[in-house]
């Protein structure tokens, strides 16, 4: 193995999202977001309404404990802390025409934190929280009205933060909408009666609406770097039946395309041969198609927690877990408790892949491992003997050492669930991802207090060494 070595100015971190710490759901003018009808996550149908058993509606309440989260971040010695922005904070239905002060300000108190202990923050416009109103009134993105509701939110967070913030990613994972429209898109038709087409202009609402923040972001934040964000995951062939291979390649570019057309500004053939051959006829217009051409991203982040595999023989179409949707098993690879394979090597072959199709810097803003952990108390101190989670980011960050080594231009890099946070997919608290256990269990009970993991500390000493620390 090469020497490890990361760039000086290496952004290391961690990532969040609103409506899975923030709690506080209906403080402050805060308006309803789709995550407060989705009490178990995506595993069953929305919710009419709140539900008391919505682990997101304390989360592990950040709203009020930010400054002591933040101090803790910087204790480990964070660079960079990626958290989203709740729309329905700034605009509680979605469609106003003035937004709420009371939200903005929360959000300048946080900025005002990550400033004191010298954080950079990374920001996510949009993280599975559109709000509620918009989903139930227009049917999320389906609608075109979206693009207008959404250039008119990203300039409020322009005008108001743009000074601020260096780092914007515009939608988290947004080819997941795909897979879980509601969640990502906010579309309240239930996903078994969501037709092609709607579904595929949901998408192309969302393109664009990336593309024009990408835009307005140049005239008021000109400073400013945009991203995209995607979900990551690559895809072996089962065998090397060339069948087989190919498969793999046409289930990748499920995902590939979102970063495709990012980056090039423009709907690969691959894309739109798969739309023809589903039946779907998008309206897009020479506008749009302009300003997809025009405002591509400066970088692309993502997402990467494992792998799977693709075969065209229906016998060895055997179905595991993974991030959102699960793909065939990998016979080679562990798994986590919650069955997602363990792929290391995934992630540099994803650097080495997004760098040679791209050549634009890439960032990695979630990778982590969710796990049961168990609260212990060492000489008079509680902890969490977490060593399976130092190995499984030691791995993942030895590879991510050789994908630098290869030349891929990295910018950073964020775990995900840096403290312990509800789960999107399964909107539990026992997954838990972070370096800091939070005491709330998944029946709503506990004290919310924090604990630092064996973790913390394995973590501070890899981000105080810029990475050396991984060779030892």
């Amino acid at each position: 193995m090469s020497t490890i070595s990361f760039p000086d100015g290496f952004l290391w971190g961690g990532a969040t999202a609103a409506n899975q710490l923030e709690g506080a759901y209906l403080e402050d003018g805060k308006g309803l977001s789709i995550q407060d009808v989705m009490p178990q996550g995506i595993m069953t149908p929305r919710s009419e309404g709140p539900t008391d058993d919505n682990l997101k509606q304390i989360g592990i309440d950040f709203y009020h404990r930010y400054a002591e989260d933040i101090a803790l971040f910087a204790e480990m010695g964070f660079k960079v802390f990626r958290f989203s922005i709740a729309w329905s904070r700034i605009f509680p239905k979605g469609d106003e025409t003035e937004p709420n002060e009371a939200g903005l300000a929360f959000y300048d108190r946080v900025l005002d934190e990550l400033e004191k202990h010298g954080i950079e923050p990374l920001v996510t416009i949009s993280h599975y929280e559109t709000p509620l109103h918009l989903a139930e009134t227009y049917d999320g993105w389906v609608n075109r009205d979206l693009i207008g509701f959404y250039e008119r939110y990203v300039r409020v967070l322009f005008s108001r933060y743009g000074a601020r913030v260096k780092y914007w990613l515009t939608f988290n994972e947004i080819n997941s909408v795909v897979h879980a429209p509601f969640m990502s898109g906010g579309i309240n038709t239930p996903k078994e009666q969501l037709s092609k087409t709607d579904l595929y202009q949901a998408v192309h609402h969302e393109l664009v609406a990336s593309a024009l923040a990408t835009k307005v972001a140049r005239e008021l934040a000109p400073n400013a770097q945009i991203g995209c964000m995607v979900l990551s995951m690559p895809v072996y062939p089962l065998t090397p039946n060339p069948d087989d291979v190919f498969a793999a390649l046409t289930t990748e570019r499920v995902n590939l395309a979102f970063g495709d057309i990012h980056v090039r500004g423009e709907y690969p053939g691959y894309y739109l041969r798969s739309l023809r051959e589903m039946g779907v006829e998008l309206q897009i217009s020479d506008d749009d198609k302009a300003l997809l051409k025009e405002h591509t991203v400066d970088f692309v982040s993502f997402s990467y927690y494992s792998s799977i595999c693709e075969t065209v023989d229906p016998e060895q179409r055997v179905m595991g877990e993974g991030n959102l949707f699960g793909g065939v098993k990998n016979p080679t690879l562990k798994e986590s408790e919650w069955g997602w394979q363990i792929d290391p090597v995934g992630l540099r072959l994803v650097l080495n892949q997004f760098w040679d199709r791209w050549q634009k810097p890439l960032f990695i803003v979630e990778n982590g491992l969710g796990a049961k952990d168990q609260l212990i108390e060492v000489d008079g101190v509680k902890t969490v003997a977490d060593d399976y989670r130092i190995a499984y980011l030691q791995a993942h960050l030895e590879a991510v050492g050789e994908a630098v080594a290869d030349g891929v231009d990295l910018m950073g890099y964020t775990t995900w669930g840096c403290i312990d946070l509800v789960s999107a997919s399964t909107a539990q608290l026992s997954k838990r991802y972070g370096f800091i256990y939070v005491d709330r269990n998944d029946d709503g009970s506990g004290s919310l207090d924090r604990f630092k993991k064996q973790s913390f500390d394995w973590y501070a000493e890899v981000i105080r060494t810029n990475g050396a620390s991984l060779q030892a």
